[in-house]
């Protein structure tokens, strides 16, 4: 249990109030708790899986010109990266909304995050398309990367080809139909070898009721944002690619 200390009041509230709202912020304090030690349980899982192959990707290089680079060059001096498969594949007349407001949120972030460790958004569609988008968007900071022509979403989930006869059926995925997904990896480099090290799997774990998996809302600003008024989320809003 959270330890006594002084509590906040503000102007004219009701012993009613502020009783509930020290019992919300106990809550808080055991939220927060809980949230550092999954942190802390994710931080010191072991190695995974060494990569089945060094991807090649597409990017934009120095010079404006698409440039070919392979998963193991994309740490630069740093052990660890960050890839977001973004659901914009060339089949796709439109992004996704819901990957497309987390990246714009997430565009300001990545200046702040590439000190630490580089993150990159990758999709099947071609690196022009992605660049064009990123524009488009005023994406000044997310580092784009084509995976046409490559596995890599395949392997890590970014698609539902990858996964098994027994998770499409609990999901109802029908056989032979696939689309992509917004799954987040983070892989490790020790020498000349790249493993993954985590992947936003509660992307394919079951929904609680009423909620949508929720699995990259450690990083969403929106719907922390929403979460703190008394109309919540709203049973039928989710963000839109424009707005009237």
């Amino acid at each position: 249990m959270p330890a006594n200390f002084p509590r906040m009041a503000f102007p004219n509230e009701s012993p009613a109030y502020r009783e509930a709202r020290n019992a919300l912020l106990d809550a808080e304090i055991a939220l927060r708790r809980q949230t550092e030690s999954v942190a802390e349980m994710r931080r010191n899982l072991p190695p995974g899986g060494e990569v089945p192959e060094d991807f090649e990707f597409e990017r934009i290089g120095a010079n404006h010109r698409p440039e070919k680079v392979r998963l193991s060059q994309l740490f630069g001096e740093f052990p660890s990266i960050m890839l977001y498969s973004f659901m914009f594949g060339p089949e796709r007349d439109s992004p996704c909304p819901g990957c497309t407001h987390l990246l714009d949120g997430i565009d300001g972030s990545a200046e702040h995050v590439a000190q630490r460790a580089p993150f990159y958004v990758v999709s099947r569609s071609p690196i022009a398309r992605l660049e064009a988008l990123a524009h488009e968007r005023g994406w000044d900071h997310l580092v784009m990367l084509s995976t046409a022509g490559n596995s890599y979403s395949d392997h890590y989930y970014g698609n539902t080809s990858a996964l098994t006869p027994a998770m499409r059926e609990h999901r109802g995925f029908k056989n032979g139909e696939n689309w992509d997904e917004p799954m987040l990896n983070v892989f490790r480099k020790d020498g000349d070898t790249v493993s993954h090290f985590w992947g936003s799997e509660l992307v394919f774990a079951p929904d609680e009721p009423g909620q949508n998996h929720r699995a990259m809302d450690f990083a969403d600003p929106v719907w922390g944002l929403l979460d703190t008024i008394p109309e919540g989320r709203g049973a039928t809003f989710f963000p839109k690619l424009s707005y009237a």
